[in-house]
Formats: C-alpha cells, sequence, structure tokens
C-alpha cells in the first residue's frame, strides 16, 4: 500500500547543493582518475569513502550532510556493498566541466554508474553525489532466477514478449500462476478503467472531482482539505507515480467498484473469488487495524464482506484506524489485501498497452521505478509498484529500442517478516537489464 522508494541511490534522499546535470545514458569516454585537481581528487576518493576508509566529513559539504546524515550515508553503503561487494576503483570519468563529472565505479560484482559534483571554491567538498544505477559482471536471467528462488516467503515474476499480433511469448518466470498480494500495484486496474470511461466518452481527463475520501497517503495530498477540486489526470498521476491513496479512494468513488471489478473480469483475472469484492485503501487499513471487523471479513463469504463494507462504512474511515496496529509488521496479508498472479499482472499490462491511450500511458512512465541508467535502455517503460510489511511487488511496461513490448512482473510475500524492498527492487532491475540487453 506505501509508496515504494527504490534505494539505488544516494541522491534518493538527496540532491543538494550545485545541480548535477542530466545525461543521456551515454558511456563516459574511459579516462584514468588522476587527482590534478579539486573534481579529480574526490573522485579518486570515491571508493575509499563508499568503503568507510575516508570520513563523510571528509568528504561531502556541510550543506549536503545536513539533509543527508553519516548514519544513512553508511547505511546505503553498507547495502551497496551487501549486494556488490567492495569497491574497487573509479574505471572511467566523463567530466561535465571543472567541478563535476559523470564515473564508472568498479565493485567486486557491479559497476557503478554516478554523478559527482564539488563546491567551486576551496575546500572543495562534494556537494552532489548520485549513484544512478548497477551493471552486475556476468548476469543472466538463470542467476536473478536462482536468487528468487531463494528469497524467504513465497516470490514469483513473469517476463512476456508481446509480438505485433498480439502474441504474448514467455521469456523467463517462476510461480507465475501463484497468487500474491500485490499493495498497491492494484492501482493499475483503477488507472485501465478510467483510461476505458475516457475512451468511451463518459469523463474526460481534464474532469474536475472534489477530493472527498481521505487515506493515509503521500506528501501529496496529506493533510488536503475535503471537496478540494482536483482533475481527474491529476488523481490518476498521484495514483501511479506516488501511489497516492487518497488520489486513488477519490478514483474509484468515481469511477465505482463495481465498474473496476468488472475491468477484473474484462482482462481477465484467474480467481476474482480472491480479488473480490475492491477494497479502497482506507478500508484496508481500517480492517487491518480492527480486530473484530478484521475478523468477521475474514470469515464472510464474498456477499457477506459486501454487506460489512456497506453496513460497516462510518468504522472504515480514516478517522477509525489505528496507526498503532498498522506499519509493525505483516498484516493480514494473505486475507484483507489485494490479490493477483504473475500473469494477471501480465494480461492487465498487454490489455493496457492495446488501448492505445497516450495520456494514460504517459502517467504510467513519470516514475519509471528504475535507476536513469536502466531506464535510458528503453524506448519506453511505464510502471507501478507497491508495498508494505511482507509485501512488495513491482510491474513494468516496456517498449524496445528496436519496437518489441515486454510485460514484466514480480512480487514477493512473507507472513513471518518484513521484505527487503530494496533486494527486490534489485533483482527486478536485473531482470529489466537482461531483457533490454
Amino acid at each position: 500500500m506505501n509508496r515504494i522508494i527504490l534505494a539505488v541511490s544516494i541522491a534518493a534522499l538527496a540532491s543538494v547543493g550545485a545541480p548535477v546535470s542530466a545525461q543521456t545514458g551515454a558511456a563516459p569516454t574511459p579516462s584514468a582518475a588522476k587527482a590534478s585537481g579539486p573534481l579529480e581528487l574526490r573522485v579518486e576518493q570515491l571508493p575509499a569513502m563508499l568503503s568507510g576508509k575516508v570520513a563523510a566529513t571528509d568528504f561531502f559539504a556541510p550543506s549536503f550532510l545536513a539533509l543527508v546524515s553519516e548514519k544513512q550515508l553508511k547505511t546505503l553503503s553498507d547495502q551497496f556493498i551487501a549486494q556488490y561487494g567492495q569497491p574497487l576503483k573509479v574505471t572511467s570519468v566523463a567530466p561535465n566541466g571543472p567541478f563535476s563529472a559523470v564515473v564508472m565505479i568498479e565493485f567486486e560484482r557491479a559497476i557503478a554508474n554516478a554523478e559527482i559534483a564539488v563546491e567551486a571554491v576551496a575546500p572543495n567538498k562534494v556537494v552532489g553525489l548520485v549513484i544512478k544505477g548497477f551493471e552486475v559482471k556476468g548476469d543472466s536471467l538463470a542467476k536473478v532466477d536462482a536468487e528468487f528462488a531463494a528469497l524467504p516467503g513465497a516470490a514469483g515474476y513473469l517476463i512476456e514478449k508481446v509480438a505485433a499480433n498480439g502474441t504474448r511469448t514467455q521469456i523467463a518466470g517462476r510461480n507465475v500462476t501463484q497468487q500474491f498480494a500485490i499493495g498497491s500495484t492494484f492501482k493499475l486496474y483503477v488507472l485501465a478503467e478510467l483510461a476505458s470511461q475516457v475512451d468511451a466518452g463518459r469523463r474526460k481527463w481534464s474532469d474536475v472531482v472534489p477530493l472527498t475520501a481521505i487515506s493515509y497517503s503521500s506528501p501529496a495530498t496529506q493533510g488536503w482539505p475535503r471537496d478540494t477540486p482536483v482533475t481527474l489526470q491529476t488523481l490518476a498521476t498521484w495514483m501511479i507515480s506516488i501511489s497516492d491513496n487518497t488520489a486513488t479512494d477519490a478514483l474509484i468513488g468515481v469511477l465505482g467498484r463495481e465498474a473496476i471489478e468488472k475491468k477484473l473480469a474484462l482482462v481477465g483475472h484467474s480467481n476474482p473469488d480472491k480479488a473480490l469484492p475492491l477494497l479502497t485503501t482506507v478500508e484496508a487499513f481500517a480492517l487491518k487495524t480492527n480486530p473484530a471487523l478484521r475478523k468477521a471479513f475474514e470469515t464472510a463469504t464474498e456477499a457477506q464482506q459486501r454487506a460489512l463494507l456497506d453496513e460497516k462504512a462510518a468504522e472504515l474511515t480514516y478517522e477509525k484506524v489505528n496507526l498503532v496496529l498498522l506499519g509493525s509488521g505483516p498484516a493480514a496479508i494473505d486475507s484483507i489485501e489485494w490479490f493477483a498472479t504473475p500473469v494477471d499482472i501480465a494480461a492487465l499490462l498487454h490489455n493496457m498497452r492495446g488501448m492505445n491511450n497516450e495520456t494514460m500511458l504517459n502517467i504510467m512512465a513519470v516514475n519509471k521505478g528504475v535507476s536513469p541508467a536502466s531506464a535510458s535502455k528503453w524506448a519506453y517503460l511505464g510502471y507501478k509498484g507497491g508495498s508494505e510489511p511482507g509485501v512488495i511487488s513491482m510491474s513494468y511496461l516496456a517498449k524496445s529500442k528496436a519496437g518489441d513490448f515486454y510485460t514484466v512482473t514480480g512480487s514477493w510475500n512473507n507472513n513471518a517478516a518484513n521484505v527487503d524492498n530494496a533486494v527486490f527492487a534489485n533483482l527486478m532491475g536485473r531482470l529489466l537489464d537482461n531483457v533490454a540487453e
């Protein structure tokens, strides 16, 4: 349910000081990193800083450390080292000017693509550092599959290639017909139904509606007053790009729960009994944190569940959610959730591709869900993910530079413990990279 924040770069926490110029994804021209100037000195120190041999206070400017603490930096560095081994050396440098550059850093098991910027005045400490992505050395789909198999709990993924005539061919997969809790990935069904109603002339992307539904949300709408007027396109963009829950529930209210459920049937969900009734985000939060209602919902038939949602509506509101019982660990992820198999999500993405609704596709591409280096390998990349304690799911609709479409989707559930979002995001990014290559 919570939006996914990928821990793939230090700049995911902060991008501070002098901005680093955006790159096109082209590989830097190799050159040796020699400490002949202030930029070169900091570049040369990068591997040592990442391994903890150079103190953060000696490397970063105070303005950077005011936003990103030494503890946060160490946590990220430790994550990188756990996944990719020790940083060894800078293998190439492509300067953007006297105070910034694109660099490649070799780790034991991967190559990192990074951008660095230093102060223009002494002591020329680092004011911007972005590790944009990693290329795993000698990676393959078989290696990623083996790591999926080793994840605790249950995990599955599917890669399909979609031919021009619509034929879908599985490239790789694991547990492709297993039902998983998918968290906020269910919002793709909401987006698909909105696009369908726009295509049918029932609505316009520019239609203005009030924010009548309030949920635990993203900074986009958190604390906004009820009845704030917002366009459907704005709601949809918030819902997909930053997984805003208030925007989602507002759209469900406008489109109708039953209409979105019909979209599941039209696309071809493999187990509607498990997926229905489709909950709003605030209903899910409230059910998970109300022991009596939770038990009643879990033991009820679908018809009884629908009746409970109607009869207990006053208890399934933002004000009734008990935060003490929310977020401490996996909660009812096998009963009060949104469910789909990798095959179900691939079918949904295939259906959305076939709609040719440019606005919908643009909304999906606002947040690409991977590092800029990985995203640059594709002509188009649309994404939606979802997570909560014990659940993570990530799904992509991708168009290769050769013009071929792919659907890449995966989920990981663990009833016993929180899942590691960074580990899963790394696996999904590697699936994409392997297919792109």
